[in-house]
């Protein structure tokens, strides 16, 4: 197998700059991962640093909160596509899961998937370290309800990332129609490989060649 297309090349800090992420882009066409994640700011950046590869362009959305409103959502996701977007990351509402409030959890998905709707692919990131086992099916099951592509582990900037055994969980409760990714924490091959066996298609990290590197 090719590990380097499960990987969405990832570089999120806030610190980052121009140069970091041109270079993350060049590793990325080099080594032939799914894509390179960043912020909003570099989506045009990057989009144009990719040109002729087959590396898509991800760019997050309500990162890393999740906390703002559907309309903020919807107006990022746009913002994103325009700028050559290929692929979303958008973070739920937390808040709306833990009080039940499944329509408004539903609505802040659906925003993000009308929005992207035939131009981007769409993963939802449910922040599982925030969760209980019963919250992640449910946000799953929300997820798959909105039409979303893809749900996600963790924006690896709360207090924890992926385990094999969510991976095997979210894959579990929406079956095979869509992804799943493992995101957070993922920064060896070992464990790269212990999420794609337990259900991973996609895996969101910043240490993608070493994981690549060790996979020789």
């Amino acid at each position: 197998m090719d590990i380097a297309k499960y990987i969405d090349h990832t570089i999120l800090k806030p610190e980052a700059t121009v140069e970091d992420v041109k270079k993350l882009c060049r590793e990325a066409k080099e080594y032939n991962f799914a894509s390179v994640c960043v912020n909003g700011c570099y989506a045009k950046l990057v989009s144009t640093e990719l040109a002729g590869s087959d590396v898509k362009t991800c760019v997050v959305v309500g990162f890393p909160l999740g906390a703002m409103t559907k309309e903020a959502k919807a107006f990022e996701t746009s913002d994103a596509i325009k700028n050559g977007a290929d692929e979303i990351d958008m973070v739920i509402n937390v808040g709306a899961l833990k009080d039940k409030n499944y329509d408004l959890l539903k609505q802040d998905i659906e925003a993000v998937v009308n929005a992207a709707k035939d131009k981007a692919i769409v993963k939802v990131i449910i922040e599982t370290c925030l969760l209980t086992d019963e919250e992640k099916v449910k946000a799953c099951e929300i997820a798959k309800e909105a039409k979303a592509d893809f749900v996600k582990t963790s924006t690896g900037f709360s207090t924890g990332g992926a385990t094999k055994e969510d991976i095997a969980l979210m894959r579990k409760t929406v079956g095979e129609g869509l992804g799943v990714k493992a995101s957070g924490g993922v920064r060896d091959y070992n464990t790269a490989m212990d999420m794609i066996n337990a259900g991973a298609s996609r895996i969101g990290a910043s240490a993608g060649i070493a994981i690549v590197s060790e996979s020789k």
